[in-house]
């Protein structure tokens, strides 16, 4: 398949699917969280697919690498709140183990991008 859009990628899609888990599960914080962690966590979450989209709208591969780059942060960004969530007992882990499942799946399909894009970028020797 041509990836002729940002949203033709897989990964794209996935942190999509990533942003509504996150949704799912943090409608489950308490009201007193609304503008503490529930914020920042949607706000990290829905950066990883931002991100994604940004950069493929980069004029040169190297600026897509930063914005994978910073789309596989926010993701880490978003594994860290969800395990500060369960250590306060706002969800358990049952809760939180599809948006953890789907970080790693993201994380990895980030990471298997950027060693495609860099590997394609360089120059076979003379």
């Amino acid at each position: 398949m041509r990836v002729r859009d940002y949203r033709d990628l897989v990964v794209w899609q996935r942190a999509v699917e990533f942003i509504a888990e996150v949704y799912r599960v943090s409608a489950r914080f308490p009201r007193s969280e609304q503008y503490g962690l529930t914020a920042q966590v949607r706000r990290a979450s829905v950066s990883v697919a931002a991100n994604i989209a940004e950069g493929s709208g980069r004029a040169t591969s190297r600026d897509l690498l930063n914005f994978l780059s910073y789309a596989r942060g926010s993701l880490k960004e978003v594994e860290s709140m969800v395990f500060v969530a369960q250590r306060l007992g706002f969800v358990s882990p049952a809760d939180c183990s599809e948006v953890l499942r789907l970080a790693d799946e993201t994380s990895r399909m980030l990471t298997g991008l950027r060693l495609s894009i860099g590997k394609r970028n360089r120059k076979p020797p003379a």
